[in-house]
């Protein structure tokens, strides 16, 4: 007897694209970077997950949800193995996961200002961060204030536009 054939590791990319973020749900797991990689180890098929940071309330639903997934295409030997280093980090969103978000309401991460390991770099970049001007991302102003540290996902912070005075969520660099 021949053992079936594994679908290709492109089309596995492909319904992965399809599974929404449970928090954010316009976009991806793979628009969200975290899905790091898909491979065939014999008859099992090894998805790699790095959450977004250890204490993420949805990484629960998410194995879940990608399992669920996976099963649906009739994939029956599965195992999830979760990558912790290198830390997932905003830099990690495509761009057009960045435009999914934009286009939903809530302000991408300003690129190259996510965390990349090395103190002093951050360090540097937190400081500037006073200065750090976000985009409305209903109107395109660059007038917006920050309203609070903490906005309705503990990744996004509020703002607030002072040109259109519409609230937004900012999704936090990391």
């Amino acid at each position: 007897m021949q053992a079936a054939a594994h679908p290709p590791v492109d089309e596995i990319w492909r319904w992965l694209a399809e599974v929404p973020d449970p928090e954010i749900p316009v976009i991806s797991l793979t628009d969200l970077g975290i899905i790091r990689a898909v491979e065939w180890q014999e008859d099992t098929l090894v998805v790699t997950v790095t959450p977004t940071y250890s204490g993420c309330p949805a990484t629960t639903v998410i194995n879940l949800d990608i399992e669920t997934a996976l099963r649906t295409h009739g994939i029956q030997k599965l195992r999830l193995a979760r990558r912790l280093s290198p830390p997932w980090t905003t830099d990690w969103i495509s761009a057009e996961g960045r435009d999914k978000l934009r286009a939903y309401g809530i302000a991408p991460p300003v690129d190259g200002t996510a965390a990349d390991g090395r103190l002093v770099a951050r360090a540097s970049r937190l400081a500037g961060g006073a200065n750090l001007v976000i985009t409305c991302p209903r109107c395109g102003s660059n007038h917006t204030e920050k309203v609070s540290q903490f906005g309705s996902t503990p990744c996004k912070a509020s703002y607030r536009c002072t040109d259109c005075l519409e609230p937004f969520d900012y999704f936090k660099c990391i």
